[in-house]
């Protein structure tokens, strides 16, 4: 009797988690229908808790090595293509974006990737030749893990690691700013028997959406609940913040027409430029040789290109002005934080002043000093401003994004007093005070903030402090003005005083 009681014990126990099991699989199995074709690699990266649970030893691992599994696969941001098919990257190819959901948040994070632009036929096929990353999704991969302020661990992101994050990779090549549809071919005319000669040299069978593409990636997170977004921070770098700046108003205005209550704002790293000091090419746009605002002038017409509406009417006729910064930010109403290096290397590269290149004039050294003197008196507006004396390029999506300090306050720490700021003003309270925002460093030279990121001799990768590389390109430190251990004096008083 004793036996067949255990029998039918045994019996029910095992029914009851063949239905449970059913369950879980029926539930996996929805969720892997909904991921179809993605892959995540899987690392053991995370420690499993050391407590006694009163669970045997295999149990407590078995635990642990799910708990693992799980964190790591979240970690992972995946890849889903636009609903739309009429909305695409450069060649056709389906236009998308990467999305890790954190249940229950009503916070998102959008972000806008980075890598210049082409504005004609020939500037556009070198581009798909040698980045074609930048204008097809053929090559994407299903997964892709966040790093900076798309990581999803708290150690590397303090502040948004919970909120919903979305990575819009750029494909578009035209700043974001492309409404399409595709240009139409220039005719070609015949020239003797065999010769054909385009009319246009912008020609060109490319489709420019970026900024179609932003709308169209909010319109299919609607599922995803970004209707119930409390804030949602558009970001980008390079070119993507560039297309922060001129699609932000966009963005809040389709965000009010779903009925959301959501604040946006704008958090725009290295996409802060200066109109280019350099003489116009003659050849432009026949070759590569264009100035920034010629490509941007060029561009508008090829891209259909759209700019916010306030900025087009007090730049009627000179929309290109609105690319940059400095014009348009007065004219925008939602709130914009901005991240700017003040010897951004991607200015200098437009002024052909390559750090840790082969040589440099005193005349070049003299145009750095002055650019951080201009970017600096360009910012003295603005509310929300990161701006050190360094030379580098974008921050925000690199992993030592926390070591980087102006006046002793790291950047995510800028980013959480702005963030709290606003949420006072918003509820009506006054902002907590010493929790500054507005952050500018004071210091006249390049890497005089003893946190920049070190400086690398392109021919031996060495790192090298700025008076080394001064030498190695050929220019004398105390002719300069630059006494090495004067600046070592220097540095060491800025640590002592916070930056």
């Amino acid at each position: 009797m004793t036996f067949f009681l255990l029998l039918g014990g045994i019996w029910a126990q095992n029914n009851r988690n063949a239905k449970v099991s059913g369950k879980s699989a029926k539930r996996g199995g929805g969720a892997q229908a909904s991921d179809a074709g993605h892959s995540t690699p899987v690392a053991d990266s995370s420690q499993g808790s050391s407590r006694s649970s009163g669970r045997p030893a295999d149990s407590r691992q078995d635990s642990a090595a799910g708990t693992r599994a799980a964190v790591q696969q979240t970690d992972e941001m995946r890849l889903q293509f636009l609903k739309s098919a009429q909305v695409t990257c450069n060649d056709g190819s389906a236009a998308g974006f990467y999305l890790k959901e954190f249940r229950g948040s009503r916070r998102w994070l959008l972000f806008l990737e980075g890598g210049w632009c082409c504005y004609s036929k020939e500037t556009c096929d070198s581009r798909y030749q040698n980045t074609p990353r930048l204008m097809s999704s053929s090559g994407w991969p299903q997964t892709k893990r966040g790093t900076g302020l798309l990581s999803s661990q708290a150690e590397e992101n303090p502040h948004w690691h919970n909120a919903n994050l979305v990575f819009i990779p750029y494909c578009s090549s035209d700043v974001w700013s492309g409404t399409g549809p595709t240009p139409t071919p220039a005719p070609r005319t015949r020239q003797g028997k065999d010769k054909v000669k385009e009319r246009n040299t912008n020609a060109t069978e490319y489709s420019f959406m970026g900024s179609l593409i932003i709308r169209e990636v909010i319109k299919d997170l609607i599922p995803k609940g970004i209707k119930q977004a409390k804030v949602l921070m558009l970001a980008g770098t390079s070119a993507g913040a560039t297309g922060v700046l001129l699609n932000i108003e966009r963005v809040a205005s389709q965000l009010e027409q779903l009925g959301t209550e959501a604040q946006v704002r704008g958090l725009v790293d290295s996409g802060w430029f200066l109109e280019s000091k350099q003489q116009r090419s003659p050849n432009c746009p026949e070759t590569v040789s264009c100035t920034p605002e010629d490509a941007i002038k060029i561009g508008l017409r090829l891209w259909n290109g759209v700019v916010p509406d306030r900025c087009r009417q007090l730049y009627r006729g000179e929309e290109w002005q609105c690319f940059f910064g400095h014009r348009l930010y007065s004219t925008l109403t939602s709130p914009i934080f901005i991240v700017q290096w003040l010897f951004d290397e991607e200015q200098l590269r437009v002024e052909n002043i390559y750090m840790g290149g082969q040589s440099l004039s005193e005349e070049q050294w003299q145009y750095i000093q002055n650019l951080g003197l201009e970017i600096k008196n360009s910012l003295r507006d603005v509310t929300a401003v990161f701006a050190a004396s360094c030379l580098s390029h974008t921050v925000i999506a690199k992993s030592t994004w926390l070591s980087f300090q102006v006046k002793g306050t790291s950047l995510p720490r800028a980013l959480h007093c702005w963030d709290r700021s606003l949420e006072a003003i918003r509820n009506n309270r006054t902002p907590a005070k010493g929790c500054p925002f507005h952050l500018v460093d004071t210091c006249q030279w390049p890497q005089c903030n003893p946190t920049c990121p070190a400086l690398v001799d392109q021919a031996t990768q060495q790192e090298l402090t700025l008076v080394q590389m001064l030498v190695a390109m050929g220019l004398d430190p105390q002719k300069l003005g630059l006494d090495p251990e004067g600046e070592a004096d220097s540095l060491a008083s800025m640590v002592r005083n916070g930056g």
